[in-house]
């Protein structure tokens, strides 16, 4: 793909860009998630939470996350004692999601600028894609400790359409949840939702976005539509 040309405002016009989201999106990363919350709790003696509740909480941050499930009061100690268990647990209780690896590849191949940005701080995302070897695939990893804020504040989005000096009209976004939806439309970037991650498929039909069944669909549907697109990952049905 040619490297396309730059705009006045330092945009390159001829360049393709996608802004992945991480969890539920690229990694499977819920037992460490899972574990982390249930240390932090029991440092208050809180029974455990089962995996499906915290599944379907995350995505929010860890600040609003430590809220709802350890207490309001308690956000500040309650996120140093996650953060302490999953410096330790993350590498073994992360992996990739089925055809993410490939198709991540693939798009790089073919002349994709990506770039992550996850309500994670940076600094855990930094580290789960230096242990999946993805590291340099990416131009910039994004999140609360790098923009101030989280999802569905446009920011994260915004930095990321900067670093990699994209146009919003051809630039993608890739996320897991409707919050994912409503960050996009924000930022004014167009949002495909993926199926496998912290919301059932009824409620990313619901969010007004595209729906693919993974990221390895992605591919198929980046070609229908005239985007380059790299066919090395099988791709998945549309939900």
């Amino acid at each position: 793909m040619s490297s396309g040309s730059r705009s006045g405002s330092g945009v390159d016009v001829g360049t393709f860009g996608l802004i992945l989201d991480l969890d539920g999106t690229l990694v499977d990363s819920y037992d460490a998630i899972t574990e982390s919350l249930n240390h932090a709790r029991a440092m208050y003696g809180l029974e455990p939470l089962d995996p499906a509740t915290v599944r379907a909480a995350v995505g929010h941050g860890l600040e609003h996350l430590i809220g709802e499930w350890v207490g309001p009061d308690r956000i500040e100690d309650g996120v140093r004692h996650f953060r302490e268990r999953y410096a330790a647990v993350f590498a073994a209780g992360t992996r990739p999601l089925p055809g993410v690896d490939a198709t991540l590849h693939g798009l790089a191949r073919v002349g994709y600028r990506m770039a992550l940005a996850s309500n994670k701080p940076a600094r855990f995302s930094t580290l789960i894609l230096r242990q999946l070897s993805w590291d340099d695939l990416f131009v910039t990893v994004e999140g609360p400790d790098t923009v101030g804020t989280t999802k569905p504040h446009p920011a994260m989005l915004r930095r990321c359409l900067d670093r990699m000096g994209t146009a919003t009209e051809r630039t993608l976004y890739v996320g897991d949840m409707p919050l994912d939806a409503v960050t996009g439309r924000r930022a004014g970037v167009e949002v495909v939702l993926v199926t496998g991650g912290s919301a059932p498929p009824a409620e990313l039909n619901s969010a007004g976005s595209t729906v693919l069944a993974g990221l390895a669909a992605l591919p198929a549907w980046l070609s229908d539509r005239g985007w380059p697109a790299s066919r090395d990952a099988a791709p998945g049905p549309l939900s």
